[in-house]
């Protein structure tokens, strides 16, 4: 699995647009090695949560938006020991994924739907790799609630179910973009990890949290996943360091020197084959979208290395790296968020060249 992207360009997910067709041909136009998926937020099916509710036992589509799972229906066993008959006939391949609870539903699936389609005639086929994204385990338990307001990351059941569903939602992802690409990466979005040590969260360790995403890794790297965790904002990146995840993506734009000062866990975590997305294009502000330019964010990037790492760190670091936004698109206008996809682009592109230089 090892794979050296050179600052390859990519997108965190979301986009503001209501047009799948566009959006997704330029995306195809634009991100030459990495394309993805765009998830559209203007659809509230599309929406981070909602997306991967479907199948979990528990939900409702009746309660979307609401976060609420219903753990104290008469019939929750039932549907708990149908998941997981469903889930171990996937495991031990009595039945393919593709024809599963676990895939997308017709409003879920519509833009995703519609990638598959038009990869189909993307000249660029195969491309060195596709990306998906699924929410994260962390950030599902800690959003999703019982109907009595107790979070579902202290219910045991749900701990247990909660990383083998979405991980079962990006095997679906996986299997059917493989096709189109040498190496498939699925991101898992854990935006609730920003808040990971504050009393909002007590008693979770770290090692709760590792387990969570250990789980991912050990379920889909057998498949030959690329597994990627996004945190927008500020988190114990060492959590991520010294999981088994592949890729771990930080918001280098505005939180880039406190990445850096685990730097012993960085060299680490490349030195086994890591891959760190530097998510150097902001998204959380028009003005500063508008200001910046692929130069500045360029320079940006390679003085946050050199600041923090030696010349010979720094080069291998480059080599093990992608380019992302800090966070995604879909709180953007369009044109703003296009934007973002062409600076990062941009910026990939002078990383490729001053590594070929």
């Amino acid at each position: 699995m090892e794979w050296r992207p050179c600052g390859a360009a990519t997108l965190v997910g979301s986009m503001p647009h209501r047009d799948r067709e566009y959006v997704i041909s330029f995306i195809l136009d634009h991100l030459k090695e990495v394309p993805l998926w765009p998830q559209l937020p203007v659809y509230p099916h599309e929406q981070m949560m909602n997306q991967y509710l479907e199948g979990l036992p528990g939900y409702s589509d009746q309660d979307m938006g609401k976060s609420v799972i219903h753990t104290d229906a008469t019939d929750f066993d039932d549907e708990l020991y149908r998941f997981y008959s469903d889930y171990f006939d996937v495991i031990e391949g009595r039945i393919d994924v593709r024809g599963s609870r676990f895939g997308m539903g017709i409003e879920s699936g519509r833009t995703f739907q519609r990638f598959i389609e038009m990869l189909e005639s993307s000249p660029l086929v195969p491309y060195q790799a596709i990306k998906g994204q699924v929410v994260g385990p962390f950030t599902l338990l800690s959003t999703l609630k019982s109907p009595d307001g107790r979070l579902l990351l202290y219910d045991d059941r749900m701990v247990d179910a909660v990383p083998k569903h979405l991980a079962m939602k990006a095997l679906w992802q996986a299997q059917l973009l493989k096709p189109f690409a040498q190496r498939i990466i699925i991101f898992f979005d854990e935006p609730a990890l920003a808040g990971f040590g504050s009393s909002a969260f007590i008693g979770i360790s770290s090692e709760y949290v590792q387990r969570l995403l250990n789980e991912l890794c050990d379920l889909l790297s057998p498949y030959g996943i690329l597994i990627g965790v996004h945190v927008c904002a500020n988190t114990d990146w060492s959590l991520l360091l010294k999981s088994r995840i592949n890729i771990v993506n930080c918001d280098a734009y505005n939180y880039g020197d406190r990445f850096c000062i685990y730097g012993d866990d960085i060299i680490s975590f490349v030195n086994r084959g890591g891959i760190i997305a530097w998510g150097i294009v902001p998204t959380d502000d028009p003005n500063k979208t508008e200001q910046e330019t692929e130069n500045t964010l360029y320079y940006k990037l390679i003085n946050l290395l050199k600041e923090h790492f030696t010349s010979q760190a720094v080069e291998k670091i480059l080599v093990q790296s992608m380019n992302t936004p800090s966070c995604g698109c879909g709180t953007l206008s369009e044109s703003m968020a296009e934007r973002v996809v062409q600076l990062t682009v941009g910026c990939s592109n002078l990383v490729k060249s001053m590594l070929s230089g």
